[in-house]
C-alpha cells in the first residue's frame, strides 16, 4: 500500500506548506519542491520492474532495442518535463513552466525521428 504512504507524505507536506506560506513563503516553496522530489523518486523506483518486463518482452519478440529504449526515453522525458513544469507553476512561474513543457515536446519529437523514418521506410517498401 505504497499509495497510502505517498498520500500521507503529500497531506503532511501540504499542511506544512500552508502553515509556512504566511510566515516564510520561501520555505513553503522549498518544502513543496522537496516533497515533490521524494514522491517522484518513490514512484520512479516502482518503474524499474516495468522497464525490465518491457525489455524482456522486446527480446522475446525480437523488437529492436532502439525502439524500446526510445519509447522509455520519451516516457521519461514526458514525466520529468511535467514534474518540472508543475514545480514552476507551484512557485508561480507559469511562463517558465510553459517553456519546460515546450522543450519536453521538442525533445520528444527529436527522439521519435528514427522511429518515424523506419516506419516511412517500411511503408515505402510495402508500396509498389
Amino acid at each position: 500500500m505504497e499509495i497510502i504512504q505517498i498520500v500521507g507524505i503529500g497531506i503532511v507536506a501540504t499542511v506544512l506548506v500552508l502553515v509556512l506560506k504566511n510566515q516564510r513563503p520561501e520555505l513553503g516553496i522549498l518544502v513543496s519542491i522537496i516533497t515533490g522530489l521524494v514522491i517522484f523518486f518513490f514512484a520512479a523506483a516502482k518503474l524499474v520492474g516495468v522497464i525490465e518486463l518491457l525489455k524482456d518482452y522486446a527480446r522475446k519478440v525480437n523488437i529492436d532495442s532502439l525502439y524500446i529504449s526510445t519509447l522509455l526515453k520519451v516516457i521519461g522525458i514526458a514525466y520529468i518535463a511535467e514534474f518540472g513544469a508543475e514545480i514552476c507553476k507551484d512557485a508561480g512561474e507559469s511562463s517558465i513552466a510553459s517553456k519546460i513543457e515546450l522543450a519536453g515536446k521538442i525533445i520528444i519529437v527529436v527522439l521519435a525521428v528514427p522511429i518515424i523514418t523506419s516506419l516511412l521506410e517500411l511503408v515505402i517498401r510495402i508500396l509498389p
